[in-house]
């Protein structure tokens, strides 16, 4: 532990930071972190890089009206330098760039202010920015913005995101022609001739690393050895969710091969256009990101290297999450807990189908977003959010709610639907709003006759293949995340080659015979075909006039329309299509779960007979190059009977 006063000073082109423990460069006026000196390393950062290609904010823009999740890339260079605060305590600097009309069209039309702290024996430092976009300004669209750490590849080859994600990784240069062969989507690489052999044969795909953000707290590379002969960990604290969109289970990028640590804040990964920030002609916003920790630490036994650095960084982690909101950002846009407010309540589930009484709401999610209907937190990007887990008795609390005018929503494992409350919730300084009892009455028309799956809005329980042994990645061989293999989405056809999946209820085990995604069948190198499902199931006295429930509840869809049909295949019109939906790209990204879909579906009795009937599941779209990755993924089916069945 240093007891050095915090050190601020120019260093040619350079703004330095320094405490004893950690000393970092900073280009004056970009304000892009060019040189992290830490125990004895003259910089842990990539020094074949170009200075601004080590530690940088970027944001990726579009013109307003553009469609799709792509933009122009741009690194945030700061254009002037100031400091906000100096002391033996602390130390916060400021790199900002205002927006020059002139560019229009050429710079995304923001005003930035990149802020970075130091404090006093603290082993690393911290990083914030404030986004703001005037009134009168152009409208445009973000994609994503971030904070990205190339780190030394001679030192940085151990990387860690969970105590079960964490291996050795492959080069940069492996990637390259001739040691790499791209794949489709381009980034997933098959290592043909990798430097380190142990690595042939594997496929690499920064995608298989993504995290849900309630997991993504904190993540990471250690060093092998350093010139002190002591092993070196690098990792990204975040300490908070508040200013990341898209709930608890919105999936980011974490770290990867380069070395490469990130801080995602707004990405359109898992979700697709759908949550990309599209702001209006005349729309002010503002928005804090941040702040995240970069934390250093080290370790004298190289022999516990990689797992005590680990432990370590978890523990800092979670001090970090306990001290949040800090007290030491300077901005007055980032509040502090003193203005900020609390809720606090019991969701409790009301289906009279399941249970006569109220059924606790264990391990619900629940949340504070900006006002929508009911499930707009997945789409929404723009405010802050607040979620927590209900416990085994549905009792919630938030605290350090950001002031501001939010609804309350929650959703619960077990059940389908949305929670929504629909009134809209004023939080201001010093409050604490106790809703008490919150009853949810999820989709139910009347008793399940049959159902498929667990409403959890995850594939993760379905059938997951094992990959091709030509695609895969050591870390993932029997582990529990196992669908983050290369690939899969191929084995469909060889496990259906002519005829696709008959689901038998009563008789078939969803987690062995219902295949987690249903994917395009590949005919051969360059088609694709739709894909009809099957679901066989026996009903006896079907009634007349009576309309029973089919619920559809779907964990992803990309670029897909799902027909619904009921003992007929030929059925024209199908009784149901979802049309056109989704671009999360789940199913190539290796993520078991995008944004969630339910569908509630009228099927009148005189569609149906006594004894045998089948659905008729058929996902129409399979075109252009990518049309092995448009599909959907089921969280869970149910039919239920009309309420007639239901006796009381």
């Amino acid at each position: 532990m240093s007891s050095q006063a915090v050190q601020l000073y120019i260093e040619k082109n350079d703004v330095v930071m320094d405490n004893g423990l950690v000393k970092v460069y900073f280009s004056n006026p970009g304000g892009f972190v060019t040189r992290i000196q830490y125990n004895g390393i003259d910089n842990l950062l990539e020094d074949l890089n170009q200075m601004k290609n080590r530690g940088y904010w970027d944001v990726v823009w579009s013109e307003a009206g553009t469609t799709g999740t792509l933009g122009t890339f741009e690194r945030v260079v700061g254009t002037s330098y100031n400091v906000i605060m100096k002391t033996d305590e602390q130390v916060e600097i400021s790199f900002t760039r205002i927006w020059d009309p002139s560019l229009k069209g050429k710079q995304s039309p923001l005003n930035i202010d990149k802020r970075y702290v130091m404090l006093r024996n603290s082993s690393g430092f911290y990083s914030y920015a404030i986004f703001e976009h005037l009134k009168e300004w152009p409208a445009f669209n973000i994609p994503q913005i971030r904070i990205v750490y190339k780190l030394r590849k001679d030192k940085f080859h151990y990387m860690a995101l969970g105590d079960d994600r964490q291996r050795f990784m492959p080069l940069p240069d492996d990637r390259l022609p001739g040691r790499g062969e791209e794949l489709v989507p381009p980034e997933a690489v098959l290592l043909v001739n990798p430097v380190e052999q142990e690595f042939k044969g594997e496929v690499d795909d920064k995608y298989q690393y993504s995290s849900e953000n309630i997991d993504l707290k904190v993540h990471g590379w250690t060093s092998s050895k350093s010139e002190t002969n002591q092993a070196i960990g690098f990792w990204v604290i975040i300490p908070s969710n508040e200013f990341r969109s898209g709930g608890l289970v919105k999936q980011n990028l974490t770290s990867h091969v380069g070395p490469i640590t990130l801080a995602m804040f707004l990405s359109a990964h898992y979700a697709g256009e759908d949550i990309v920030l599209k702001l209006q002609p005349n729309e002010p916003w503002k928005k804090v990101f941040g702040p995240t920790f970069v934390y250093l630490n080290t370790i004298l036994d190289h022999h516990k290297d990689s797992l005590e650095l680990w432990k370590d960084a978890k523990y800092q982690m979670n001090k970090e999450v306990q001290s949040w909101p800090y007290d030491f950002p300077a901005s007055i846009d980032f509040q502090k807990s003193s203005e900020r407010g609390s809720v606090s309540g019991t969701l409790l589930v009301r289906d009279r189908f399941v249970s006569d009484k109220d059924i606790k709401a264990q391990d619900a999610y629940i949340g504070l977003a900006p006002p929508g209907d009911a499930g707009s937190w997945q789409r929404e990007c723009k405010g802050y959010q607040f979620w927590c887990r209900a416990n085994e008795d549905g009792y919630f609390s938030i605290e350090n709610i950001r002031s501001g005018n939010y609804n309350l929503y929650a959703w619960v494992p077990g059940f389908i639907g949305e929670y929504s409350n629909n009134i809209v919730i004023n939080i201001i300084a010093g409050c604490k709003i106790n809703f008490g009892d919150i009853i949810y009455e999820p989709p139910r028309n009347g008793p399940t006759l049959w159902e498929i799956g667990i409403p959890d809005r995850s594939a993760a329980e379905f059938y997951v293949p094992d990959p091709n042994p030509k695609f895969i990645n050591k870390l993932f061989i029997n582990h529990p995340d196992k669908y983050r293999q290369y690939g899969l989405w191929e084995r469909y056809a060889e496990l259906y080659p002519n005829e696709d999946l008959v689901y038998t209820v009563g008789v078939s085990d969803y987690t062995k015979d219902w295949f987690y995604a249903q994917v395009t069948r590949k005919k051969n190198e360059d088609i694709y075909e739709g894909t009809t499902w099957q679901i066989k199931f026996n009903l006896d006295d079907v009634g007349k006039s009576e309309i029973y429930k089919l619920r559809l509840a779907l964990a992803s869809a990309n670029v897909s329309e799902l027909q619904v049909r009921v003992n007929s295949i030929k059925q024209d019109p199908p009784i149901f299509t979802t049309g056109v939906i989704g671009k999360d790209y789940a199913i190539g990204r290796h993520g078991i779960h995008g944004l969630y879909w339910l569908f509630n579906i009228d099927v009148p009795s005189l569609l149906l007979f006594n004894g045998d009937n089948t659905i008729f599941l058929t996902q129409t779209m399979a075109f252009g190059p990518l049309a092995r990755f448009q599909g959907i993924m089921y969280d869970y089916i149910r039919l239920e009977g009309p309420e007639s069945c239901y006796s009381y």
